[in-house]
Protein backbone atom coordinates (compact mmCIF):
# COMPACT_ATOMS: atom_id res chain seq x y z
CA UNK A 1 0.00 0.00 0.00
CA UNK A 2 2.77 2.00 -1.47
CA UNK A 3 0.62 5.13 -2.00
CA UNK A 4 -1.93 5.16 1.00
CA UNK A 5 -0.69 8.38 2.26
CA UNK A 6 -1.03 10.01 -1.43
CA UNK A 7 -4.17 7.88 -3.05
CA UNK A 8 -3.44 9.80 -6.50
CA UNK A 9 0.22 8.85 -6.38
CA UNK A 10 -0.46 5.96 -9.31
CA UNK A 11 -3.68 6.84 -10.51
CA UNK A 12 -2.79 9.51 -12.59
CA UNK A 13 -3.61 8.42 -16.32
CA UNK A 14 -2.47 4.62 -15.52
CA UNK A 15 0.51 5.19 -17.70
CA UNK A 16 2.88 2.46 -18.03
CA UNK A 17 5.45 4.57 -16.30
CA UNK A 18 3.97 3.93 -13.01
CA UNK A 19 2.35 0.61 -13.78
CA UNK A 20 5.77 -0.50 -13.84
CA UNK A 21 7.59 0.32 -10.67
CA UNK A 22 3.49 -1.20 -9.19
CA UNK A 23 3.75 -4.59 -10.23
CA UNK A 24 7.22 -4.59 -9.26
CA UNK A 25 6.56 -3.84 -6.20
CA UNK A 26 3.78 -5.81 -5.50
CA UNK A 27 5.85 -8.81 -6.81
CA UNK A 28 8.74 -8.05 -4.55
CA UNK A 29 5.97 -8.12 -1.71
CA UNK A 30 4.69 -11.85 -2.76
CA UNK A 31 8.63 -12.40 -2.60
CA UNK A 32 9.12 -11.06 0.76
CA UNK A 33 6.21 -12.38 2.67
CA UNK A 34 6.21 -16.12 0.52
CA UNK A 35 10.00 -16.85 1.57
CA UNK A 36 9.26 -15.22 4.97
CA UNK A 37 6.36 -17.61 6.00
CA UNK A 38 7.93 -20.55 4.45
CA UNK A 39 11.57 -19.97 5.01
CA UNK A 40 14.57 -20.95 3.77
CA UNK A 41 14.68 -24.54 5.35
CA UNK A 42 11.04 -25.70 5.05
CA UNK A 43 10.27 -29.57 5.58
CA UNK A 44 12.71 -29.55 8.74
CA UNK A 45 10.87 -31.02 11.64
CA UNK A 46 13.89 -31.61 14.08
CA UNK A 47 15.66 -28.08 14.85
CA UNK A 48 14.26 -25.67 12.32
CA UNK A 49 11.92 -23.92 14.77
CA UNK A 50 14.51 -22.69 17.09
CA UNK A 51 17.80 -22.21 15.00
CA UNK A 52 17.71 -19.81 12.49
CA UNK A 53 20.89 -18.26 13.15
CA UNK A 54 23.84 -20.54 13.03
CA UNK A 55 22.86 -22.01 9.29
CA UNK A 56 24.73 -20.51 6.84
CA UNK A 57 21.66 -20.79 4.38
CA UNK A 58 19.86 -19.02 6.68
CA UNK A 59 22.28 -16.21 7.15
CA UNK A 60 22.84 -15.61 3.65
CA UNK A 61 18.81 -16.20 2.82
CA UNK A 62 17.63 -13.90 5.25
CA UNK A 63 20.95 -11.00 4.96
CA UNK A 64 19.31 -11.09 1.49
CA UNK A 65 15.67 -11.07 2.24
CA UNK A 66 16.53 -7.59 3.96
CA UNK A 67 18.66 -6.70 1.39
CA UNK A 68 15.67 -6.63 -0.51
CA UNK A 69 13.36 -5.83 1.65
CA UNK A 70 15.32 -2.42 2.64
CA UNK A 71 15.92 -1.69 -1.56
CA UNK A 72 12.31 -1.55 -1.82
CA UNK A 73 11.47 0.72 1.01
CA UNK A 74 14.03 3.28 -0.41
CA UNK A 75 13.05 3.49 -4.03
CA UNK A 76 9.31 2.27 -3.99
CA UNK A 77 7.79 2.98 -0.54
CA UNK A 78 6.16 6.22 0.53
CA UNK A 79 8.57 7.77 3.08
CA UNK A 80 5.68 9.26 4.64
CA UNK A 81 3.99 5.84 5.05
CA UNK A 82 7.31 4.88 6.62
CA UNK A 83 7.88 7.59 8.52
CA UNK A 84 4.35 6.27 10.52
CA UNK A 85 5.65 3.60 11.25
CA UNK A 86 8.14 4.77 13.88
CA UNK A 87 6.09 4.28 16.76
CA UNK A 88 7.26 5.58 20.45
CA UNK A 89 6.45 2.00 21.78
CA UNK A 90 7.98 0.02 19.24
CA UNK A 91 11.31 1.67 19.77
CA UNK A 92 11.46 1.78 23.24
CA UNK A 93 10.71 -1.76 22.48
CA UNK A 94 13.89 -2.22 20.16
CA UNK A 95 15.90 -0.59 23.29
CA UNK A 96 14.94 -3.58 26.08
CA UNK A 97 15.90 -5.81 22.97
CA UNK A 98 19.53 -3.84 22.82
CA UNK A 99 19.53 -4.40 26.75
CA UNK A 100 18.50 -7.85 26.74
CA UNK A 101 22.05 -8.36 24.20
CA UNK A 102 24.02 -6.48 26.76
CA UNK A 103 22.72 -8.85 29.18
CA UNK A 104 23.02 -12.32 27.64
CA UNK A 105 25.79 -14.57 28.82
CA UNK A 106 26.79 -14.76 25.45
CA UNK A 107 26.43 -11.37 23.79
CA UNK A 108 27.24 -12.02 19.95
CA UNK A 109 24.98 -15.09 19.97
CA UNK A 110 22.24 -13.09 21.17
CA UNK A 111 23.07 -10.02 18.70
CA UNK A 112 22.81 -12.43 16.03
CA UNK A 113 19.24 -13.60 17.05
CA UNK A 114 18.22 -9.56 17.54
CA UNK A 115 19.66 -8.92 13.82
CA UNK A 116 17.18 -12.01 12.40
CA UNK A 117 14.88 -10.41 14.41
CA UNK A 118 14.98 -7.22 13.12
CA UNK A 119 15.25 -8.35 9.52
CA UNK A 120 11.97 -9.83 10.13
CA UNK A 121 10.45 -6.67 11.37
CA UNK A 122 11.64 -5.03 8.21
CA UNK A 123 10.59 -7.48 5.66
CA UNK A 124 6.91 -6.95 6.91
CA UNK A 125 7.06 -3.32 7.01
CA UNK A 126 8.24 -3.51 2.96
CA UNK A 127 4.94 -5.75 2.52
CA UNK A 128 3.16 -3.58 4.35
CA UNK A 129 3.98 -0.67 2.02
CA UNK A 130 5.18 -2.08 -1.43
CA UNK A 131 2.01 -2.64 -2.81
CA UNK A 132 0.56 0.47 -4.10
CA UNK A 133 -3.02 0.01 -3.67
CA UNK A 134 -5.92 -2.54 -2.33
CA UNK A 135 -6.16 -4.46 -5.40
CA UNK A 136 -2.46 -4.58 -5.14
CA UNK A 137 -2.47 -5.96 -1.37
CA UNK A 138 -5.16 -8.15 -2.08
CA UNK A 139 -2.97 -9.69 -4.91
CA UNK A 140 -0.18 -10.18 -2.66
CA UNK A 141 -1.95 -12.04 0.07
CA UNK A 142 -4.02 -14.12 -2.44
CA UNK A 143 -1.12 -14.79 -4.19
CA UNK A 144 1.05 -15.66 -0.74
CA UNK A 145 -1.82 -17.59 0.84
CA UNK A 146 -2.31 -20.56 -2.24
CA UNK A 147 1.52 -21.09 -2.42
CA UNK A 148 1.65 -21.35 0.89
CA UNK A 149 -0.86 -23.40 1.51
CA UNK A 150 0.20 -25.12 -1.93
CA UNK A 151 3.36 -25.80 -1.02
CA UNK A 152 1.84 -27.43 2.43
CA UNK A 153 -0.28 -29.86 0.66
CA UNK A 154 2.38 -30.80 -1.70
CA UNK A 155 4.60 -31.91 1.44
CA UNK A 156 1.51 -34.02 2.86
CA UNK A 157 1.23 -36.09 -0.74
CA UNK A 158 4.64 -35.65 -1.87
CA UNK A 159 6.81 -36.17 1.59
CA UNK A 160 4.11 -37.14 4.54
CA UNK A 161 7.27 -38.80 6.29
CA UNK A 162 8.26 -34.78 7.02
CA UNK A 163 4.93 -32.91 6.48
CA UNK A 164 3.17 -34.90 8.72
CA UNK A 165 4.17 -36.05 12.61
CA UNK A 166 5.64 -39.79 13.00
CA UNK A 167 5.37 -42.11 15.80
CA UNK A 168 9.15 -41.36 16.28
CA UNK A 169 10.84 -39.06 18.23
CA UNK A 170 10.39 -37.10 21.53
CA UNK A 171 6.34 -35.81 20.47
CA UNK A 172 5.03 -39.63 19.34
CA UNK A 173 1.32 -38.13 20.59
CA UNK A 174 1.66 -36.25 17.75
CA UNK A 175 1.75 -39.29 15.08
CA UNK A 176 -0.43 -38.86 12.11
CA UNK A 177 -0.70 -34.90 12.49
CA UNK A 178 -0.10 -31.97 9.95
CA UNK A 179 2.80 -30.04 10.21
CA UNK A 180 3.07 -29.32 6.70
CA UNK A 181 6.93 -27.31 5.69
CA UNK A 182 6.80 -25.90 9.21
CA UNK A 183 8.56 -27.30 11.87
CA UNK A 184 5.74 -28.77 14.24
CA UNK A 185 2.06 -28.76 14.05
CA UNK A 186 1.98 -25.39 16.94
CA UNK A 187 3.41 -23.39 13.98
CA UNK A 188 1.66 -24.88 11.43
CA UNK A 189 -1.45 -24.37 13.19
CA UNK A 190 -1.48 -20.79 14.09
CA UNK A 191 -0.02 -19.49 10.04
CA UNK A 192 -3.08 -21.50 8.65
CA UNK A 193 -5.26 -19.21 11.04
CA UNK A 194 -4.01 -16.33 9.90
CA UNK A 195 -4.40 -17.40 6.03
CA UNK A 196 -8.01 -18.18 7.43
CA UNK A 197 -8.25 -14.55 8.07
CA UNK A 198 -6.82 -13.66 4.33
CA UNK A 199 -9.04 -15.19 2.52
CA UNK A 200 -12.26 -14.14 4.20
CA UNK A 201 -10.71 -10.74 3.83
CA UNK A 202 -10.51 -11.70 0.31
CA UNK A 203 -13.80 -13.06 0.56
CA UNK A 204 -14.93 -9.79 1.79
CA UNK A 205 -13.29 -7.51 -0.85
CA UNK A 206 -15.40 -9.85 -3.70
CA UNK A 207 -12.16 -11.73 -4.44
CA UNK A 208 -14.82 -14.67 -4.03
CA UNK A 209 -13.23 -18.28 -5.65
CA UNK A 210 -9.70 -17.24 -4.51
CA UNK A 211 -11.24 -15.91 -0.55
CA UNK A 212 -13.55 -19.04 -0.27
CA UNK A 213 -10.85 -21.10 -1.71
CA UNK A 214 -7.95 -20.22 0.96
CA UNK A 215 -10.54 -20.42 3.68
CA UNK A 216 -11.50 -23.52 3.35
CA UNK A 217 -8.40 -24.77 2.72
CA UNK A 218 -6.83 -23.17 5.62
CA UNK A 219 -9.30 -24.29 7.55
CA UNK A 220 -9.07 -28.16 6.67
CA UNK A 221 -5.23 -28.32 7.58
CA UNK A 222 -6.06 -26.33 10.84
CA UNK A 223 -8.48 -29.77 11.45
CA UNK A 224 -5.66 -32.01 10.87
CA UNK A 225 -2.86 -30.07 12.79
CA UNK A 226 -5.40 -31.62 15.97
CA UNK A 227 -4.95 -28.03 17.33
CA UNK A 228 -7.97 -27.85 19.03
CA UNK A 229 -7.71 -24.32 20.90
CA UNK A 230 -6.79 -23.02 16.94
CA UNK A 231 -9.67 -24.15 15.58
CA UNK A 232 -11.53 -23.01 18.12
CA UNK A 233 -9.90 -19.48 18.28
CA UNK A 234 -10.28 -18.87 14.76
CA UNK A 235 -14.49 -18.38 14.57
CA UNK A 236 -14.20 -16.68 17.79
CA UNK A 237 -11.60 -13.87 16.60
CA UNK A 238 -14.13 -13.42 13.26
CA UNK A 239 -16.93 -13.15 15.49
CA UNK A 240 -15.22 -10.95 18.14
CA UNK A 241 -14.23 -8.25 15.16
CA UNK A 242 -16.94 -8.77 12.45
CA UNK A 243 -20.14 -9.03 14.26
CA UNK A 244 -19.63 -5.46 16.20
CA UNK A 245 -19.27 -4.26 12.75
CA UNK A 246 -22.56 -5.45 11.20
CA UNK A 247 -24.14 -4.43 13.95
CA UNK A 248 -22.97 -0.80 13.89
CA UNK A 249 -21.42 -1.07 16.55
CA UNK A 250 -17.40 -1.61 15.54
CA UNK A 251 -15.88 0.47 18.90
CA UNK A 252 -17.51 -2.42 20.71
CA UNK A 253 -14.58 -5.32 19.27
CA UNK A 254 -11.87 -3.93 20.60
CA UNK A 255 -13.29 -4.11 24.19
CA UNK A 256 -14.59 -7.60 23.47
CA UNK A 257 -11.13 -8.50 22.79
CA UNK A 258 -9.24 -6.99 25.43
CA UNK A 259 -11.56 -8.47 27.58
CA UNK A 260 -11.12 -12.04 26.01
CA UNK A 261 -7.31 -11.74 26.70
CA UNK A 262 -7.67 -10.99 30.02
CA UNK A 263 -9.67 -13.67 30.80
CA UNK A 264 -7.28 -15.98 29.02
CA UNK A 265 -4.33 -14.05 30.85
CA UNK A 266 -6.15 -15.35 34.05
CA UNK A 267 -7.16 -19.05 32.69
CA UNK A 268 -3.77 -19.79 32.36
CA UNK A 269 -1.07 -17.85 33.53
CA UNK A 270 -3.30 -16.61 36.32
CA UNK A 271 -3.65 -20.67 38.05
CA UNK A 272 -0.51 -20.73 37.90
CA UNK A 273 1.29 -18.02 39.32
CA UNK A 274 -1.47 -16.51 41.73
CA UNK A 275 -2.43 -19.02 44.41
CA UNK A 276 -6.42 -17.72 44.99
CA UNK A 277 -7.45 -18.71 40.92
CA UNK A 278 -4.82 -22.00 41.85
CA UNK A 279 -7.12 -23.15 44.14
CA UNK A 280 -10.20 -22.60 42.20
CA UNK A 281 -8.35 -24.25 39.46
CA UNK A 282 -7.72 -27.32 41.88
CA UNK A 283 -11.79 -27.44 42.82
CA UNK A 284 -13.62 -26.88 40.12
CA UNK A 285 -10.89 -27.72 37.06
CA UNK A 286 -8.42 -30.58 38.53
CA UNK A 287 -7.42 -31.75 35.48
CA UNK A 288 -6.71 -28.04 33.48
CA UNK A 289 -2.96 -27.91 33.40
CA UNK A 290 -2.12 -27.23 29.68
CA UNK A 291 -0.83 -30.65 29.33
CA UNK A 292 1.90 -29.60 32.30
CA UNK A 293 2.31 -26.18 31.87
CA UNK A 294 1.07 -24.29 34.23
CA UNK A 295 3.86 -25.93 36.25
CA UNK A 296 6.17 -24.39 33.20
CA UNK A 297 4.93 -21.27 34.21
CA UNK A 298 4.86 -21.53 38.34
CA UNK A 299 8.62 -22.20 37.36
CA UNK A 300 9.24 -19.13 35.40
CA UNK A 301 8.03 -17.32 37.73
CA UNK A 302 10.12 -18.25 40.57
CA UNK A 303 13.44 -17.39 38.17
CA UNK A 304 11.66 -14.19 36.84
CA UNK A 305 11.15 -13.06 40.75
CA UNK A 306 14.78 -13.15 41.47
CA UNK A 307 15.64 -10.98 37.97
CA UNK A 308 12.80 -9.13 37.43
CA UNK A 309 14.04 -5.88 35.80
CA UNK A 310 16.39 -6.85 33.52
CA UNK A 311 15.82 -10.75 32.56
CA UNK A 312 18.11 -13.18 31.72
CA UNK A 313 18.95 -12.02 28.42
CA UNK A 314 17.67 -12.86 24.88
CA UNK A 315 17.39 -16.29 23.99
CA UNK A 316 19.78 -16.99 27.11
CA UNK A 317 17.57 -18.33 29.79
CA UNK A 318 16.48 -21.81 28.32
CA UNK A 319 19.28 -24.37 27.57
CA UNK A 320 21.52 -22.41 29.97
CA UNK A 321 23.49 -24.02 33.07
CA UNK A 322 20.83 -22.32 35.40
CA UNK A 323 17.89 -24.85 33.79
CA UNK A 324 20.35 -27.69 32.67
CA UNK A 325 21.40 -28.21 36.62
CA UNK A 326 18.36 -27.52 38.21
CA UNK A 327 16.10 -29.98 39.88
CA UNK A 328 13.73 -31.75 38.39
CA UNK A 329 11.25 -33.24 40.91
CA UNK A 330 9.90 -36.59 39.91
CA UNK A 331 6.27 -35.84 39.28
CA UNK A 332 6.58 -32.35 37.25
CA UNK A 333 4.88 -33.13 33.64
CA UNK A 334 7.85 -31.48 31.69
CA UNK A 335 11.56 -31.75 32.01
CA UNK A 336 12.76 -27.98 31.86
CA UNK A 337 16.22 -29.04 31.00
CA UNK A 338 15.78 -29.83 27.58
CA UNK A 339 12.68 -27.53 26.09
CA UNK A 340 13.89 -24.55 24.27
CA UNK A 341 10.98 -22.12 25.29
CA UNK A 342 8.06 -21.39 28.04
CA UNK A 343 5.07 -22.37 25.52
CA UNK A 344 4.07 -18.71 26.61
CA UNK A 345 5.54 -16.01 24.78
CA UNK A 346 4.15 -13.22 27.75
CA UNK A 347 6.59 -15.04 30.27
CA UNK A 348 8.90 -15.58 27.76
CA UNK A 349 9.52 -11.71 27.12
CA UNK A 350 9.81 -11.13 30.41
CA UNK A 351 12.22 -14.15 31.50
CA UNK A 352 14.12 -12.50 28.57
CA UNK A 353 13.75 -8.83 28.85
CA UNK A 354 12.50 -8.40 32.53
CA UNK A 355 8.75 -6.54 33.76
CA UNK A 356 9.80 -3.30 32.12
CA UNK A 357 9.39 -4.70 28.91
CA UNK A 358 6.80 -6.49 29.33
CA UNK A 359 4.80 -3.70 30.32
CA UNK A 360 6.14 -1.70 26.96
CA UNK A 361 5.36 -4.90 24.93
CA UNK A 362 1.29 -5.11 26.41
CA UNK A 363 1.38 -1.20 25.39
CA UNK A 364 2.91 -1.97 21.74
CA UNK A 365 0.98 -5.08 21.00
CA UNK A 366 -2.28 -4.72 22.53
CA UNK A 367 -3.25 -1.40 23.70
CA UNK A 368 -1.94 0.69 21.01
CA UNK A 369 -3.41 -1.66 18.06
CA UNK A 370 -6.79 -1.59 20.19
CA UNK A 371 -6.81 2.56 19.63
CA UNK A 372 -5.61 2.10 16.30
CA UNK A 373 -8.49 0.12 15.26
CA UNK A 374 -10.75 2.97 16.45
CA UNK A 375 -9.75 5.56 14.71
CA UNK A 376 -9.58 4.08 11.51
CA UNK A 377 -12.11 6.23 8.97
CA UNK A 378 -15.77 4.90 7.76
CA UNK A 379 -13.97 4.03 4.45
CA UNK A 380 -14.86 0.76 3.00
CA UNK A 381 -10.85 -0.31 1.93
CA UNK A 382 -9.80 1.10 5.41
CA UNK A 383 -12.56 -0.94 7.30
CA UNK A 384 -11.88 -4.33 5.55
CA UNK A 385 -8.28 -4.00 6.16
CA UNK A 386 -8.36 -3.02 9.54
CA UNK A 387 -10.82 -5.62 10.50
CA UNK A 388 -7.91 -8.07 8.79
CA UNK A 389 -5.20 -7.08 11.06
CA UNK A 390 -7.60 -7.11 14.06
CA UNK A 391 -8.24 -10.51 13.39
CA UNK A 392 -4.84 -11.68 13.20
CA UNK A 393 -3.86 -9.39 16.18
CA UNK A 394 -6.30 -11.18 18.29
CA UNK A 395 -5.69 -14.37 17.35
CA UNK A 396 -1.58 -14.59 17.85
CA UNK A 397 -2.23 -12.50 21.41
CA UNK A 398 -4.77 -15.27 22.13
CA UNK A 399 -2.16 -18.11 21.50
CA UNK A 400 0.81 -16.44 22.68
CA UNK A 401 -0.47 -17.73 26.16
CA UNK A 402 0.36 -21.32 25.35
CA UNK A 403 2.93 -21.02 22.77
CA UNK A 404 6.05 -18.57 22.58
CA UNK A 405 7.21 -16.54 19.70
CA UNK A 406 7.54 -12.87 20.47
CA UNK A 407 10.76 -11.43 19.26
CA UNK A 408 11.79 -15.12 18.33
CA UNK A 409 13.52 -14.41 15.10
CA UNK A 410 11.87 -15.06 11.56
CA UNK A 411 9.35 -17.42 13.62
CA UNK A 412 6.16 -16.47 11.08
CA UNK A 413 3.52 -16.41 13.53
CA UNK A 414 5.62 -13.55 15.36
CA UNK A 415 6.35 -12.13 11.48
CA UNK A 416 2.49 -11.99 11.01
CA UNK A 417 1.56 -10.49 14.27
CA UNK A 418 3.95 -7.59 13.12
CA UNK A 419 2.72 -6.86 10.12
CA UNK A 420 -0.97 -6.81 11.24
CA UNK A 421 0.14 -5.10 14.22
CA UNK A 422 2.13 -2.12 11.11
CA UNK A 423 -0.76 -2.77 9.13
CA UNK A 424 -3.14 -1.20 11.73
CA UNK A 425 -1.00 1.75 12.58
CA UNK A 426 -0.93 2.12 8.44
CA UNK A 427 -4.60 2.01 8.26
CA UNK A 428 -5.49 4.38 11.37
CA UNK A 429 -3.39 7.33 9.59
CA UNK A 430 -4.11 7.12 6.46
CA UNK A 431 -6.95 6.57 3.73
CA UNK A 432 -6.44 3.16 1.15
CA UNK A 433 -7.12 3.43 -2.65
CA UNK A 434 -9.06 0.81 -3.78
CA UNK A 435 -7.63 0.32 -7.40
CA UNK A 436 -5.91 2.27 -9.56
Amino acid sequence: MSNIANPTRTDRGGTEATAVPARAATALAVLLLTVAIISFRPFQPAGAEGATGGDLVNQLGYGLLGALAACGLLTLADRRVLAALLSPWWLLLLVFLALSVMHAPSPPEAMRAALFTLIGILVMAAVLTLPPDAEGFSTVLATVALAVLGFCYFGIVARPDVAIHGAGGLEPQHAGLWRGSFSHKNIAAPVMACLAFMGLYLWRRRWRVSGGTILVLALVFIANTGSKTTLGAVPLAMILVILPGLCGLRFLAPALLIAAIAAAALATLGIALFEPLSELQRVYFPGLTYTGRTELWAFMGEMLAERPWTGYGLESFWGSDLVRFSDQPFDRDWDIRGIVHGHNAYMDLAIAMGLPALLVAIIAFILAPMRDYLRVPPLKENVLLADLFLMIVAFTLLDAFLESFFFRRADPVWLLMVFAIFGLRLVARFPVSGAR
